[in-house]
């Protein structure tokens, strides 16, 4: 906390995660903004470690999804494509990218291994609920102090595409992976700690297959960085009292950078030309309002 370190008050078996820990700090720290300067606006950089490897949540966020995902990463690309078209995210012509050779099909995985692929899902699937729901106590929170409406709220979901870094089988315990002992985890060895994915016992992540399915429809992941599924992010931008569209797509094609500009230009606020006394270059984004209320800016 600043420079404080910061020690849990209890254990992950007493219900500890990071995740709710961060979120119930930072809406202490908003009410205690309002309280000192109520009239002052305030900025927040939440990025909690999720859903970042290992894949850690509470059993009870996994089971949700028990059976869900048993069809494999190849159904749940076609699954995903489809409600993405459903939703106007992509052209209703948008066809799936073809499954690299590197990434074998789901009927390739030996059948003894695939209780174990779609639990690596579930486990993945409750821990973004379980993001979502705590990111969800901050949106609420802002409502609680009335100043949702006048709030620029943007939500990136990630920061790069799906990882790969599980290797083709996934992992129970990504270190080994790091020191290059892949060998270890047999299927068998995997079976046998199927129960255990997703606890403190377990430093999990899920197999490559999975990754792609997660960067639906595009080609590859984040570890390859030249083609969009390694790149591109979903994102969401709300402010009530800043634009009149509401649940709109937006097509224009953004960067990262420009998230500061536009935050920037939102609060009324010039680009700093000299920072502690150090003069700045100037930022290379810009800022992304001009398309808030026109979807056909910029074409």
């Amino acid at each position: 906390q600043g420079t404080t370190p910061v020690e849990p008050d209890r254990t992950p078996e007493e219900g500890y995660h990071l995740t709710d820990d961060l979120a119930t700090r930072a809406i202490a720290w908003m009410r205690q903004q309002r309280s000192l300067s109520p009239d002052r606006p305030f900025f927040m950089y939440f990025a909690p470690g999720a859903t970042h490897a290992p894949h850690h949540v509470p059993a009870e966020w996994a089971e949700r999804y028990r059976g869900r995902f048993d069809g494999g990463w190849d159904a749940l690309r076609e699954e995903i494509l489809a409600r993405q078209k459903e939703l106007g995210v992509v052209p209703p012509e948008a066809e799936l990218t073809p499954r690299p050779p590197e990434i074998p099909a789901w009927e390739e995985m030996p059948e003894e291994l695939r209780p174990v692929l779609a639990r690596q899902m579930e486990i993945y699937a409750g821990f973004l609920e379980h993001t979502d729901h705590h990111v969800g106590r901050l949106v609420d929170a802002l409502e609680d102090l009335g100043v949702l409406e006048d709030t620029v709220v943007y939500y990136i979901v990630g920061d790069n595409g799906a990882s790969a870094e599980g290797t083709v089988n996934g992992s129970f315990n990504e270190n080994i992976i790091f020191n290059g002992a892949y060998a270890l985890e047999t299927p068998e060895f995997m079976a046998a700690r199927i129960e255990k994915f997703g606890t403190p016992e377990a430093y999990n992540h899920y197999a490559v297959g999975w990754a792609h399915a997660m960067d639906t429809p595009y080609q590859w992941t984040k570890q390859v960085a030249s083609h969009w599924g390694g790149t591109r992010n979903g994102t969401i931008v709300h402010w009530p009292n800043g634009f009149a569209a509401r649940g709109e797509v937006r097509s224009q094609f953004h960067h990262v950078i420009d998230v500061a500009p536009t935050v920037l230009e939102a609060a009324g606020v010039p680009e700093p030309a000299v920072v502690n006394g150090i003069a700045q270059r100037p930022m290379d984004g810009v800022s992304m309002a001009y398309c808030f209320d026109d979807a056909g800016a910029g074409d």
